[in-house]
């Protein structure tokens, strides 16, 4: 491009008025030469900084779906990372790393916090609360997803844990104040028996799982808000508790049935679908009884599969839906048809 530069002569300059002193005039136009067009380079070819995308958070994980007259969500709580290596047992890390090849995954592996509402109308009903703050700034999204899906804390009339850890319980209180105000939670006696003891310290009960227990369970205990069951029990009208002891002392699944419809909701008999579908024998260290935890998981994967069984999972990605396929020596994950539309 050419450059023009128009420099105007030395002196003052007048405004126009009734005299014969003339205005003043361009003395010089200096014009730059032509640009060397050998060695200029293209606009194209200069390098450029890098443009970040336009920063966007995540929308409130939120699914809905229905099981006979029950409308249920599924609701995230986050995700987090999982270091595979140090938590698996049952597997080498050769075994572990050609399997995550095998489906698509890689260490440290994304792992999904879920939890469901069941509204039957009359009571809404939250399964699991995820981590609350307890995982710092991972978890804790499901006040965000409740909000996002319609449902302000005050509404939930039951609260149904799958067992007492960090990622089921963690949500039910904050700073010591219970979340759910007018919930009763639901929760097995073995549970509240092992992890509210002092004595178990040292007997498989870690003092970071008391002191949790203590700030979420407790609370509702002390306001007369929690409700213990012992065995298989009709909690709620159309949910029924269904003791899977191993992972911890009362794991539970929850069953919710309506006009021949069913779906189970599975706490932690499974948190790395790459790994214990096609290996069910694999356990975690967060299993409190490891023989028992993959006994358990042996046989309500061999039942599922037969059955046909809708479940959800609390770790599987989010919304956590499907069923499992027997396929060789273990099992597949089929992921429920998703569905928008009423």
């Amino acid at each position: 491009m050419l450059a023009v530069a128009m420099i105007l002569a030395a002196g003052s300059v007048s405004h126009p008025a009734a005299t014969s002193e003339p205005r003043p005039s361009v003395a010089t136009v200096q014009v730059s030469p032509p640009p060397d067009t050998h060695s200029a380079k293209p606009l194209s070819s200069i390098a450029q900084p890098p443009v970040a995308p336009t920063p966007k958070p995540q929308l409130p994980g939120v699914y809905r779906f229905d099981v006979g007259a029950f409308r249920i969500t599924a609701l995230s709580d986050g995700t987090l990372p999982l270091d595979l290596h140090p938590l698996l047992r049952g597997a080498t890390a050769g075994q572990i790393e050609a399997l995550l090849h095998a489906g698509f995954a890689r260490n440290p592996i994304e792992t999904s916090i879920n939890a469901y509402v069941v509204d039957s109308g009359s009571r809404v009903v939250l399964i699991d609360t995820g981590a609350g703050e307890l995982f710092g700034s991972l978890g804790g999204k499901l006040p965000e997803s409740l909000a996002a899906a319609g449902y302000r804390p005050e509404q939930i009339s039951d609260v149904l844990i799958t067992h007492i850890h960090t990622d089921h319980s963690g949500g039910l209180a904050r700073a010591g104040r219970r979340v759910f105000p007018n919930a009763t939670v639901h929760v097995a006696q073995a549970d509240v028996d092992f992890f509210l003891d002092r004595g178990n310290l040292g007997r498989g009960l870690e003092p970071r799982h008391l002191a949790e227990a203590l700030a979420t369970i407790e609370p509702y205990r002390r306001a007369g808000k929690l409700k213990a069951f012992t065995g298989e029990t009709v909690v709620l009208p159309g949910i029924t508790a269904i003791p899977t002891p191993g992972h911890t002392p009362g794991h539970s699944f929850y069953r919710v049935e309506s006009a021949n419809e069913r779906i189970e909701f599975w706490g932690d008999i499974l948190h790395v679908g790459a790994i214990q579908l096609p290996r069910p024998d694999v356990t975690i260290t967060f299993d409190v009884d490891q023989p028992a935890a993959k006994a358990q998981r042996a046989r309500q994967f061999a039942a599922a599969a037969g059955g046909r069984r809708l479940v959800a999972a609390a770790h599987l990605p989010f919304p956590g839906l499907g069923y499992l396929r027997r396929e060789g020596d273990g099992y597949a994950w089929v992921s429920a048809e998703y569905r928008n539309r009423e």
